[in-house]
């Protein structure tokens, strides 16, 4: 017979293995669009190389909406909506190792969605002017004074924005 000690001892063995595991098992995904692979997890960062819809990458980590992934012997940041994480990537997870330390695998599943919004060179092509837009947006605006003691009420600096240049015809 086994005593307590031992079998506590084993569990925690096998739990640290399976952790180990999964830590040293790289998600992966591939790419649903064609992507700029870019130094950092912002859209206006340096880009390193460009990376083909379908291309397959190791994600490394994430940032908000952002994944750092390596691709064709590069690392960069791309949109987390660009990339289909693999079947195998998605279903690991640290719940999944406890629930089978604990027994308690199959009981639930976890699914996560991530919106994240913005512009993307596609939107801007596409663009055009609409007055009536300008117009509802131009309901909004307040007056410097309400704008300052807003800003005072947060504890905020006051800087003055000056408004875009018009396009060039």
């Amino acid at each position: 017979m086994i005593s307590r000690t031992r079998k506590s001892v084993r569990w925690a063995c096998l739990g640290a293995l399976l952790i180990a595991g999964h830590a040293l098992a790289a998600d992966t995904g591939t790419l649903t669009r064609a992507e700029t692979l870019r130094e950092k997890p912002f859209a206006d960062a340096k880009m390193l190389a460009a990376a083909a819809a379908g291309t397959k990458v190791a994600i490394v980590t994430r940032n908000g909406g952002w994944y750092q992934v390596k691709a064709g012997g590069k690392t960069g940041w791309v949109r987390m909506l660009s990339v289909r994480r693999s079947a195998a990537a998605a279903d690991a997870s640290v719940a999944g190792i406890a629930g089978v330390a604990s027994g308690r695998t199959g009981t639930g599943k976890v699914v996560t969605t991530t919106g994240v919004r913005g512009l993307d060179a596609g939107d801007l092509d596409t663009a055009t002017f609409d007055a009536a837009q300008v117009a509802q947006a131009e309901k909004y605006r307040v007056s410097r004074q309400d704008a300052a003691a807003f800003a005072k009420l947060g504890k905020l600096t006051l800087r003055d924005a000056q408004p875009l240049p018009a396009p060039a015809k």
